[in-house]
């Protein structure tokens, strides 16, 4: 006698009529509501068609009128995005050099936190241990330390090791700073996972190692995904540590510190921040873009419960 294995369906939990969830649920898709997402998207995106419009526009006119002129007398140019990526004889800079030290610093300091905090999130949300709770809290704590107060200590310890010089102090204080959120985040989404589905892979014989990688693994990607977008936006954006830990080297620093400089030493120069500016830009919108309902699944399902 055979049997046939009926795949599960799921469906969308949606509110009862009549409950409260079920008209919050009808108040956040009114009309009105709508028609506040988009005043706001739009509030938000003034700032950036301004940038844009100015990166287009002469020095002359960028200092002397606002970059809303442009529509009753337009008059662009490319030489601000000349000046900024070394092209030409009015090249200031090469904002292509420091585009490439910002990737090679962003993405190890991206791997490197989501690969322990997978690990400690699913030690603290699945495997007992004499002081777990205990330890989960200080963790916890953790998130509220200000950066501020531990770049000395660390720029101190990595003077005494003699790892100043490199990438590898930037990538281990953004790594460091970011465990306690992305733990946090990663064991709050795990301990949503029904128990039953990791009882049952023990039955079957997996271990603590099967089930990571067979079983939670793949049901992490929202979560992985929230916190990936947003360790990368904070460290592409990133000018404190850079810094404090690149050593004062043009060889590692990211183009946040490009950027500081692009204005010149009396501030005289600050035209072409707006073509540098939307450059650095460009790389973290469309990550974010192309990620985005990640980001806001990811973040809804590790802050919802704990």
């Amino acid at each position: 006698m055979s049997t046939t294995a009926t795949p599960l369906t799921t469906t969308p939990a949606v509110p009862p009529v009549g409950t409260p969830a079920a008209k919050a649920r009808r108040k956040l898709t009114s009309p009105w509501a709508s028609l506040v997402a988009v005043v706001l998207a739009v509030l938000w995106t003034i700032p950036t068609l301004g940038l844009a419009i100015s990166s287009f526009r002469p020095e002359l006119q960028i200092k002397t009128t606002g970059w809303w002129t442009a529509f009753s007398d337009p008059e662009f140019t490319l030489d601000n995005y000349r000046a900024v990526l070394g092209v030409g004889e009015d090249a200031s800079t090469n904002l292509g050099d420091y585009f490439i030290n910002s990737l090679v610093i962003t993405i190890p300091s991206v791997i490197i936190p989501i690969c322990l905090a997978t690990l400690a999130a699913y030690a603290f949300a699945w495997i007992k241990f004499p002081g777990r709770n205990l330890l989960f809290v200080a963790v916890f704590v953790l998130q509220i330390v200000p950066i501020q107060v531990t770049l000395i200590p660390l720029l101190k310890l990595y003077v005494d090791a003699d790892l100043m010089g490199g990438y590898w102090p930037i990538w281990l204080s953004h790594s460091t700073f970011a465990l306690p959120l992305a733990i946090f985040l990663l064991h709050n989404f795990m301990k949503e996972i029904p128990a039953g589905l990791l009882e049952a892979a023990r039955v079957d014989g997996a271990g603590h190692v099967a089930i990571f990688f067979r079983v939670l693994l793949p049901l992490l990607t929202p979560a992985l995904a929230a916190f990936a977008i947003f360790q990368f936006l904070w460290v592409w954006n990133d000018l404190l540590v850079a810094l404090t830990f690149a050593g004062g080297g043009e060889d590692v620093a990211p183009i946040t510190v490009a950027l500081a400089n692009l204005s010149g030493t009396r501030g005289t120069a600050w035209h072409l921040l707006s073509a540098g500016a939307f450059v650095s830009i460009i790389l973290p919108v469309t990550v974010f873009l192309l990620l985005q309902r990640y980001f806001v699944r990811g973040l809804l399902a590790g802050g919802l419960k704990g």
